[in-house]
């Protein structure tokens, strides 16, 4: 396989553990070990203080995926497969579904990886654009026009990075009928979901609305623990969970231990752990005008990736030192503070 540089991620390479203030962060401020482990009900603590430090199964803690499973109504444990992070997941899939002579339709501004990967399969990709003059719609007539006899998979991601846009719930279940008549897999992407402002706007999983829903999962975003890394997909098309198990053998083959025992912890305190996690958002308002006041009232962000000063040399030079802003690009960890800021 030959895929280009993720633009993003090597900019974060550069960027992102030599400025004191990032304004591009896509995840929460992570949980401290003390304060996660707090948490923990009594089978939990139990679990952490008897760890061994041994390979674990390759699907996932058993536990673990019956917690999991709990997001997803009408899911089992055996409909859950757990993964080194969502990109592993979203690689793996992919690799699955995917290869020459397929097609996938893919939502558009996106993260790299969601277009990318596919096209590293050798199979042929069409973006299905969201516009920012119609609201970032989805429009279920121009995803008709994308798809083709050969379109295998469709992979959409809402609550949407980087504009935060959610389509009503008569397009989200139409999307799914399109896909359904058509004998088509549909990738959601649903990492930020259970963070909308008001619960109401939930959509219902991907893995709940369709036998050949899979939604894309991980502790990184509305759970505010990027560093476990476990991410996983949950569908009911178990034969389709086997093949990504059987993948997985030669990608990670399974999750650390500790990641897994700190993600049940988690999970079984998801209530408290979401609380937290919507209420951050309601502080940002308070880092753009420290921001503002910092830079002397603006923000030159137009320099983004252009010439010879990117916007972390520019924005240290207004505002002091030590703030990274968001890169440019369709989406992912830096463009997703672009509209969240």
């Amino acid at each position: 396989m030959r895929i280009p540089d993720f633009k993003l991620e090597r900019y974060f390479a550069k960027w992102e553990f030599n400025a004191p203030y990032l304004l591009c962060s896509s995840d929460l401020e992570g949980w401290r070990m003390s304060e996660l482990l707090a948490l923990a009900d009594e089978d939990g603590r139990e679990r952490w203080e008897r760890l061994s430090l041994g390979y674990t199964e390759s699907t996932g803690l058993p536990a673990l995926r019956e917690e999991i499973s709990r997001l997803y109504p009408g899911v089992g444990p055996q409909h859950v497969l757990t993964f080194g992070g969502a990109q592993e997941a979203l690689f793996v899939l992919m690799n699955v579904l995917l290869g020459p002579g397929d097609h996938a339709v893919v939502t558009w501004p996106g993260y790299q990886s969601l277009h990318e990967v596919a096209r590293a399969t050798g199979a042929e990709v069409s973006l299905l654009r969201l516009r920012e003059e119609d609201g970032w719609k989805l429009d279920l007539e121009a995803l008709k026009r994308e798809l083709r006899p050969h379109t295998k998979l469709l992979v959409v991601n809402f609550p949407h990075n980087p504009t935060g846009a959610l389509p009503d719930a008569a397009a989200w279940k139409g999307l799914f009928a399109l896909a359904a008549e058509r004998g088509i897999h549909v990738l959601s992407d649903e990492v930020y979901r259970l963070l909308e402002h008001d619960p109401r706007d939930t959509l219902p999983p991907a893995a709940e609305l369709s036998a050949r829903g899979v939604s894309l999962g991980v502790m990184s975003k509305a759970f505010g623990l990027a560093g476990l890394r476990v991410g996983w997909l949950a569908s009911r098309d178990t034969a389709l969970l086997e093949r990504c198990a059987a993948y997985k053998d030669y990608t990670t083959i399974c999750n650390a231990a500790p990641s897994e025992v700190l993600s049940l912890i988690a999970l079984r305190a998801r209530e408290r752990v979401l609380a937290r996690s919507r209420e951050a958002p309601r502080a940002q308002p308070r880092g753009a005008r420290w921001l503002l006041r910092t830079a002397g009232g603006h923000v030159p962000l137009g320099a983004s990736g252009r010439g010879k000063r990117g916007l972390p040399e520019v924005v240290e030079g207004h505002a002091g030192g030590g703030v990274l802003p968001a890169a440019g690009g369709g989406g992912g960890r830096a463009a997703a503070a672009r509209r969240r800021v």
